[in-house]
C-alpha cells in the first residue's frame, strides 16, 4: 500500500509542476547561464560563428596544417580546428601558439585535406580568449 501512495503522491507532485509550468511566464535563463561561465573564460559564440560550426570543427588531426605552416609551438596547429570547441580549459594554450611570429594559416589551409578555414579558426579562438 505504500508504494501506492508514493505513486500518486509523485504522480500529484507531477501534475502540480505541469500546472505550474503552463501558468508561469518563462524567464530568461541565458543571462545566468553565461554568468556561471564567465569566470572560467567562457564565453557564447555570436551567430555568425555558430552558423560556420560544423565547419570550423571539421579536423581530422592529420598534422599536415602544422608541416606547412612550419610551426610547432606551445600546442600543434591541429589542435587548434579541434580542441577550441571542445576544451574550453585549453583556449589559452591553443591561442598561444597564434602570438608572436605568425604561422602561415593559409598555407595550412591550403593543404588541409579536409577544408579547415584555419583563418577562421584562429579569429575565433583569438575572440574566446580575448587577445
Amino acid at each position: 500500500m505504500a508504494r501506492a501512495d508514493s505513486l500518486a503522491k509523485l504522480a500529484f507532485a507531477y501534475g502540480v509542476h505541469l500546472t505550474r509550468r503552463r501558468l508561469r511566464r518563462p524567464r530568461p535563463q541565458l543571462a545566468a547561464l553565461l554568468d556561471t561561465y564567465a569566470p572560467d573564460g567562457i564565453r557564447a559564440l555570436v551567430p555568425a560563428e555558430r552558423e560556420r560550426h560544423p565547419r570550423l570543427v571539421t579536423c581530422i588531426n592529420c598534422g599536415l596544417c602544422a608541416l606547412a605552416a612550419g610551426r610547432v609551438g606551445k600546442t600543434r596547429l591541429p589542435d587548434l580546428a579541434s580542441s577550441y570547441m571542445r576544451l574550453y580549459s585549453r583556449l589559452g594554450e591553443v591561442s598561444s601558439d597564434l602570438e608572436g611570429e605568425s604561422p602561415d594559416l593559409v598555407a595550412a589551409a591550403a593543404v588541409c585535406p579536409v577544408g579547415v578555414p584555419l583563418e577562421e579558426v584562429a579569429a575565433v579562438v583569438r575572440r574566446l580568449t580575448g587577445r
